[in-house]
C-alpha cells in the first residue's frame, strides 16, 4: 500500500473514532456501544498503518489469500454484533410488555375505583 493510501486510512480511521465520540457527546450513542467501536477501531488500525501484519496472522491460520481472512473476521464479528443486538431487542420486547401489562392494570384499578366525595 502507498504511503498516500496509508495516510488515508489513518485520517478516516480518526474521522470515525471522533463521530463515534460526537454521538456519545451528544446521547445519540450509548457509551457501552461506543465502546465496543472504538476498541474494534483500535485494532484494526495496526492492519492499516501495517499492512503485511494481516498477511502474518493469515499465514498461521493457513490462509493463501490475505483479503480472505479480513473477511472471515469482519464477518465473524458482525453476526456477534447481530446475536448480541438480537438479545438486546428481546430483551426490551420482554420489559416493554410487563410494563404495558402493569401500565394496564394500573389503569383499571383506577377506572374501578369510586370517586371521591367533593364538598
Amino acid at each position: 500500500m502507498s504511503t498516500r493510501a496509508h495516510v488515508v486510512v489513518l485520517l478516516v480511521t480518526a474521522g470515525t473514532a471522533l463521530f463515534i465520540l460526537r454521538l456519545v457527546r451528544l446521547r445519540q450513542l450509548r457509551s457501552k456501544y461506543a465502546l465496543l467501536w472504538l476498541t474494534i477501531g483500535v485494532l484494526m488500525l495496526p492492519l492499516a498503518a501495517f499492512p503485511g501484519m494481516l498477511n502474518t496472522v493469515s499465514r498461521w491460520f493457513g490462509v493463501y489469500y490475505a483479503p480472505t481472512t479480513f473477511l472471515f473476521l469482519a464477518t465473524g464479528f458482525l453476526f456477534l454484533v447481530v446475536v448480541h443486538f438480537s438479545w438486546e431487542l428481546s430483551r426490551l420486547e420482554t420489559r416493554v410488555r410487563n410494563l404495558a401489562e402493569d401500565l394496564a392494570l394500573l389503569r383499571s384499578e383506577v377506572e374501578d375505583a369510586p370517586e371521591p366525595d367533593r364538598v
